[in-house]
């Protein structure tokens, strides 16, 4: 299994800092630097893994209207709920768009829940982020993410897509139960 990253290194203008990639990660940096303080490392870390950026989105040239599909990027692999090639994505998915702190700002379609996105807007990072809990799985125990809930972008065409538009769940305020009990316990 390939690893799958959110930064093209070698297509990349952030500077490499051999150090910073094998160090631990501070603990809070999010809270301290902004999108363009940060190094490849953590830069990386940010992404909680949602992978509701690689959700096909419909908007209403009227209105302005996001709508939200259960349709995913023909790359997204529903099951490891990331993508299958990212590194290549951009020859087979040429609208691919990369998160940079330039465009993050911008980007109207990223979800409100989206780490890039809160620390631009100057918020913290939620208790189901990895970097938060100290697991990747609870993104998912939060239904915070679409793995397993998405099907392939295929051959569908705008009415199939517009049939696909979904409501997605809020993800949990709060750790479940067994999770908070699970922590207290130090198991």
């Amino acid at each position: 299994m390939t690893k799958t990253t959110l930064l093209d290194y070698h297509n990349s203008r952030r500077k490499r800092d051999a150090q910073a990639d094998v160090a631990p990660l501070e603990d809070g940096y999010w809270r301290r630097k902004t999108l363009t303080e940060m190094n490849e490392r953590e830069w990386e870390a940010l992404c909680d893994r949602c992978s509701k950026c690689c959700v096909i989105s419909i908007e209403d040239a009227d209105t302005g209207t996001l709508y939200l599909t259960d349709v995913s990027c023909k790359l997204f692999d529903a099951k490891s709920c990331g993508c299958s090639n990212y590194e290549n994505r951009k020859q087979y998915v040429h609208d691919c768009v990369k998160l940079t702190p330039k465009n993050v700002p911008k980007l109207d379609w990223l979800p409100q829940t989206c780490a890039y996105r809160l620390v631009s807007e100057g918020k913290d990072l939620f208790w189901w982020h990895p970097l938060i809990s100290g697991d990747s799985e609870t993104v998912h125990i939060a239904q915070a993410s679409v793995r397993n809930k998405t099907r392939p972008e295929g051959r569908l065409k705008m009415a199939g897509l517009i049939k696909r538009i979904t409501q997605w769940p809020v993800p949990l305020e709060k750790p479940p139960k067994a999770l908070r009990n699970r922590k207290r316990s130090g198991t």
